[in-house]
């Protein structure tokens, strides 16, 4: 119950399933009463010259009441979850009470219509009833989406966040030992990049287009791994190849000395990330850089940025290193 009240407003769910019952409820309840004065079987359906289909009292009810409810659900639910949007949130109760009502006014105005007749093949839909019924559920709904209120309500995200900050204001510091940056390869080398591939891909386009396809795929895939995103924190070093693929996870407690340095990425194998024997380093050009030499003698090699931007980024893996070994951290392997 309690994964169900984090996921799910259960005030909007418990209308969002009422209602249409109890909308439901009443029509066939008011059916019954004006029964008598029903035709057998009543008209479903028309054409421009009169009833053509027929379908018994009771059929119809029925199945306008389920269609009532089932409408109803299909749109009311969708307003329940509280991971979606507040703004659609309000938008779906809205549109689900406005499209319930909608449909009870079409089988009020298909009922009224026949009042009063002997014969069904004479009826016709009431038109008045279903020109207020409409206008009501349209300005119901409206009313209704704005009345709803949506509130957010507290996450996973929201703790999360509620925790960092009060960390940060514990201890002032903390924001001094964090630094997030990304990292890329010189503008001259995506140019070359689009030359050397863009520009054939253009001519096979005419003869062989999956092979132009298949090779600007081919470069776009190599410019986004010349991105990389580097993150320092108090539990260490982390860098994402492309943003999001991690290739490098140092614990702080393993980290023994940090220093920036300018680097050939030919004296590493090249651009990317690279791993040769006790040396691993993921680098998005030539020059600045920072050098990470582990506890377990391992090295890795990461690409700065700037020479600003590196010296910031060994200060910050000296810093946390310092204190990690200051509270007797104990140096992780790197998975």
């Amino acid at each position: 119950m309690g994964k169900i009240r984090d996921s799910v407003d259960v005030r909007a769910l418990r209308f969002a399933v009422g209602f249409p019952l109890m909308l439901a409820a009443a029509f066939v309840v008011c059916a019954l009463l004006i029964r008598a004065d029903l035709p057998e079987p009543l008209a479903v359906r028309w054409t421009g010259d009169g009833a053509a289909d027929f379908a018994p009292f009771g059929a119809v009810v029925g199945v306008g009441a389920g269609l009532i409810v089932l409408v109803g659900w299909a749109v009311l639910l969708q307003a329940a979850p509280l991971s979606r949007p507040a703004l659609m949130r309000r938008f779906m109760m809205g549109t689900g009470l406005a499209v319930s009502l909608f449909v009870t006014t079409v089988l009020a105005a298909v009922l009224v219509g026949q009042l009063g007749l002997a014969d069904a093949r004479e009826s016709r839909v009431d038109v008045a009833v279903l020109a207020m019924g409409s206008g009501a559920a349209l300005g119901l709904g409206v009313v209704m989406g704005f009345v709803f209120k949506a509130d957010e309500r507290w996450s996973a995200e929201d703790e999360r966040a509620a925790r960092e900050a009060l960390e940060k204001a514990l201890d002032p510091q903390l924001a001094r030992d964090t630094v997030s940056l990304w990292v890329h390869a010189r503008s001259s080398v995506f140019v070359m990049l689009g030359i050397a591939t863009l520009f054939p891909a253009a001519l096979l386009t005419v003869a062989v287009p999956w092979l132009a396809a298949l090779l600007v795929a081919a470069a776009l895939l190599v410019a986004v791994f010349l991105f990389a995103r580097i993150r320092v924190d108090r539990n260490g070093l982390r860098v994402f190849a492309a943003g999001f693929l991690r290739v490098m996870d140092v614990p702080a407690a393993a980290i023994e000395s940090a220093t920036p340095k300018e680097v050939k990425a030919a004296d590493y194998g090249g651009w990317g990330y690279r791993n040769h024997g006790a040396t691993t380093a993921m680098l998005v050009s030539s020059g600045p850089a920072v050098v990470v030499d582990r506890s377990d003698g391992r090295r890795l090699t990461v690409s700065g940025g700037s020479p600003t931007t590196a010296d910031n980024v060994a200060q910050v893996l000296s810093r946390v290193a310092d204190r990690a070994r200051r509270d007797g951290g104990a140096p992780a392997s790197q998975p």
